[in-house]
């Protein structure tokens, strides 16, 4: 038995019914943004005890569960490429990068892009050309524009905020409320870092913002100037 089977075999094994609850948060109704997901029942801590025991998996074996239809072996596989990144040197991190890049379409419900995105792409282009963050917050297909935003979140904390803001204007007239609740998301951290910035961008942009993305945006602001805010968005 090689070393994926023995893995979804495991994952087999601790999969549960009762943990299937966690299907809420995922919208996998015919017709909703994770049709195409499958879960098993295998909570995320279990995930990470895993990704550290298989951490020396190849690339062919990461893709091999990165292909898989179901959701928990599509995480593990980038927890598992997200460790090899962090303890990579640089020229390995550049081919785990190229990995990644090259593997996006399987990068596929937020869950996904949440645990992955800032942690290799925002990581490997941080002292780089950043454009291809350009090239994804354009792009059609909705993962690819939640990575574009998440993965700001390591200039973020980094003290760095002007790709987020570059990005969240990009994406301010999005239509899909995944979108609004990552731009919002990254917006609340820049405040968290840098409040003043993040209130230079909502007295030019909060009434443009979609309701779930300002309220997200200013959840960590004092309570008059959260009404306030709210105030200008209701007109």
């Amino acid at each position: 038995m090689n070393r994926v089977e023995v893995i979804k075999k495991r994952l087999q094994a601790e999969s549960s019914e009762a943990n299937l609850t966690t299907k809420n948060f995922f919208k996998t109704g015919q017709g909703d943004y994770a049709e195409h997901d499958q879960f098993i029942g295998v909570k995320v801590p279990l995930l990470r005890i895993l990704s550290k025991e298989f951490s020396e998996l190849s690339l062919n074996e990461i893709q091999e569960l990165l292909k898989s239809a179901i959701n928990e072996e599509r995480l593990l596989a980038l927890l598992i490429l997200v460790r090899q990144y962090q303890q990579a040197d640089p020229k390995t991190k550049d081919l785990l990068y190229i990995f990644y890049m090259q593997n996006l379409q399987c990068v596929n419900n937020w869950n996904l892009v949440d645990s992955s995105a800032y942690l290799i792409l925002g990581a490997h282009i941080f002292d780089k050309d950043q454009s291809v963050l350009l090239k994804l917050a354009y792009s059609q297909i909705l993962w690819e524009r939640r990575i574009a935003i998440v993965a700001t979140l390591y200039f973020i904390r980094n003290n760095k905020f002007d790709w987020t803001l570059k990005i969240a204007l990009i994406l301010l007239n999005d239509q899909h409320d995944l979108i609004h609740k990552a731009v919002g998301w990254m917006l609340k951290e820049v405040g968290k870092k840098d409040q003043k910035t993040l209130v230079m961008f909502l007295d030019q942009h909060a009434v443009r913002m979609p309701s779930i993305m300002l309220r997200c945006a200013i959840e960590k602001l004092p309570t008059e100037q959260r009404k306030m805010y709210l105030r200008v968005k209701a007109g």
